[in-house]
Order: C-alpha cells, then structure tokens, then sequence
C-alpha cells in the first residue's frame, strides 16, 4: 500500500514547527555560549536553556561544535558588516562614506555584536572553524562590498586607489573603528553616542579622502 501523501498544508505547520524550535535552541545556545564560554558551555545546559530534552537538541545538532558553528552563522548575518550596503551611486562620495561608516560603527559598537566578537574570539582557539566563518561572512564580506562600490567610483575617476580596492576599504571600516571598538572590547566605556560615532567617521571620512580622493591625487 503507497503511503498517504502528507497534506501541504500539514507539511508548512510541520516545517515552521521545526524552524521555531531550532531558533529556540540557538536562543539558548547563545545564552549559554556568552555566559560559560566555549569551553563551559555544554548540550546539558542548552538543552535546559532551550527548554527542549536532549534528546531533541541532538536531532538538530550532532554536537556542541556544529551548534556553535550554526550560532555564529546565524548571529554573523546580523552583524556590522552587512550594513556595508551603498544605495547611492550618484551620491556625494564623502556623504556616501559617512552614511555607511555610521551604520557600520553603530553596529558595530551594539552590546550584542560585542557580545558576539567576544564568544568567537574566546573559541577560535579550539575552534577556529568558527573564527574563519566569523571572519568570512564578517569582515570580508563587507570588504568585499565596499571595494565593489570604491570600484566603481575609481571607473568613473571619482577617485585615484592604485592599490587594490579591497586593501582602501579595509582602511576605511578600520579608521572608522577608531579607539572605539577596542575600548569596548575590553570594557574600558560604554556605548557611544551618536555624536561620538559621527565624529569618528567624519575623520575617518577626511583621511581616506586625503589619502584616495581626486584632489589629493592632483598634490
């Protein structure tokens, strides 16, 4: 006898059955993860932060590692880097550069992606499977997408960059760090206000049209 086909309606609940209490588990995950640490945290006490039995964190995760991983995929979509998005092309090139850097340094300067730096750092040690995909869907990626918009201002001579494009815009996301991030890292102050991350990429903004911007290649 064939097997009943299952209703599609039936397959949709089922579905966002599972993917609820898959995020349900990486909720707890990341409790866990920021409170114990890479090396204190265990499926015991996820599965309890999570609310689900052990045996059911197991279906979706194999171990404390692919969960780990599975966090910092998820977490790393929602960092700074991705708010590298350049709308504008026409747009004034120094305007265009302090709307990223602002919503980049905002991010970036949030309690929870400090959260999130601190958890990968404090675990690429041990696994630093999930240090490289930190890096690659952060860092890199947005980069990437800087050095895409920069390329563009260079094919139209809106700007001089000799060097790779990739390298400017790892210089520009850095100035835009300033002391900041750092100083947060190590708990030294507290979030910024909007003022000081303005300021921050303004000067950021100045010196990397200084060093790349048509009038300084005329010097």
């Amino acid at each position: 006898m064939n097997k009943p086909v299952q209703p599609p309606e039936r397959g949709k609940a089922s579905a966002a059955a599972s993917n609820a209490k898959r995020t349900d588990i990486l909720e707890g995950a990341r409790v866990v993860f920021r409170a114990e640490g890479f090396d204190g945290a265990s499926m015991d006490k996820i599965a309890q932060a999570a609310r689900v039995s052990k045996g059911t964190l197991y279906v979706y995760f194999r171990n404390k590692e692919e969960l780990f991983q599975a966090l910092v995929m998820v977490d790393r979509q929602e960092a700074a880097e991705q708010m590298c998005i350049v709308e504008d092309d026409e747009a004034e090139i120094g305007e265009m550069l302090q709307r990223v850097g602002e919503r980049f340094l905002t991010m970036m300067t949030s309690p929870q992606h400090i959260a999130l730096i601190r958890m990968v750092m404090g675990a690429a040690e041990k696994f630093p499977e999930a240090g490289r995909t930190f890096f690659e869907m952060g860092p890199c990626f947005g980069i990437n997408r800087l050095a895409d918009y920069l390329d563009r201002q260079v094919e139209r001579g809106r700007l001089v960059i000799d060097e790779d494009t990739t390298f400017a815009a790892a210089n520009f996301l850095n100035l835009c760090h300033g002391t900041i991030v750092k100083r947060l890292l190590f708990g030294y102050v507290d979030t910024p206000d909007t003022a000081e991350i303005e300021a921050t990429v303004a000067s950021a903004v100045r010196m990397f049209l200084k060093a790349y911007g048509v009038e300084a290649a005329k010097r």
